[in-house]
């Protein structure tokens, strides 16, 4: 019975050591950064798309009588939505570049001298993608600063509309909320020459109500959240391929010594 099982037996011992050997060489935290960036760059590229086409509509609608008030806004708000086609098949590009990196070093740093040793041109591939993400993630620092601005902007506008409403319960005097407004030149918005600028009272406590607020908001609330989730994916990217280029160094003069 014995010499019969046997060969199914190293079979199947021998398969449970191949998944063992392929599930110990997976990268997992540069295949975690990966999900993680290109959810967050989904989440960064769409919503902010959106919600850029929605912001112009509402410029123009309340904001702005003449269009050459909000033309460089117009233009901006064009090129940037051309700007996020790009971002999104780099960023869909160059994290399968680094997830295969992640999976070269990690074979390399578990087959410490058998085939999979690693060369000097690896190491310098290497080097070079973690100089390549750190620049990325300075520079995506800047870009998650800056989707805060119109996040700050529909969270005061929204402050705005509800000290309005408070006011316009507890006092029967328009007065006393017709200078309550919100001007979109004072965050650069609009130009200081644009008319009328800004909008005061009810009136901007009922574009707070419409449902084209509420969207926009919520869109670039969305791509803020996105905007942070690539950032911390770059920076994990950065940690993830920092350690294992320290460790091919390491393992690399210990195979010269041997």
């Amino acid at each position: 019975m014995f010499p019969v099982k046997q060969p199914w037996l190293c079979k199947a011992l021998g398969c449970y050591d191949c998944c063992v050997r392929c599930l110990g060489a997976v990268p997992y935290a540069s295949l975690a950064a990966t999900l993680l960036c290109y959810a967050g760059v989904a989440l960064f590229c769409i919503c902010g798309h959106q919600a850029l086409g929605q912001t112009e509509t509402l410029v123009e609608t309340h904001f702005a009588r003449n269009i050459q008030d909000y033309v460089v806004l117009a233009s901006f708000i064009k090129y940037f939505q051309y700007v996020i086609y790009g971002l999104a098949s780099f960023f869909f590009l160059y994290g399968i570049l680094l997830l295969a990196e992640g999976f070269y070093t990690t074979s390399a740093v578990k087959q410490k001298f058998g085939e999979f040793r690693s060369t000097q041109c690896g190491r310098c591939l290497s080097l070079t993608f973690i100089i390549v993400t750190y620049i990325l993630a300075i520079i995506w620092l800047g870009v998650f600063a800056f989707s805060a601005i119109p996040v700050y902007f529909f969270y005061n506008m929204a402050d705005t509309c509800y000290t309005i409403n408070i006011l316009s319960e507890t006092t029967t005097s328009l007065n006393q909320h017709a200078w309550v407004c919100m001007d979109a030149r004072q965050y650069g918005l609009l130009p200081w020459s644009a008319m009328p600028g800004k909008v005061c009272g009810m009136t901007l406590a009922s574009i707070c109500k419409t449902k084209e607020f509420f969207v926009t908001y919520d869109l670039y609330v969305a791509a803020f959240a996105g905007a942070g989730v690539t950032l911390l994916a770059l920076f994990l990217y950065v940690v993830a391929t920092t350690y294992n280029y320290a460790v091919l160094r390491f393992l690399g003069r210990k195979a010269m010594r041997c």
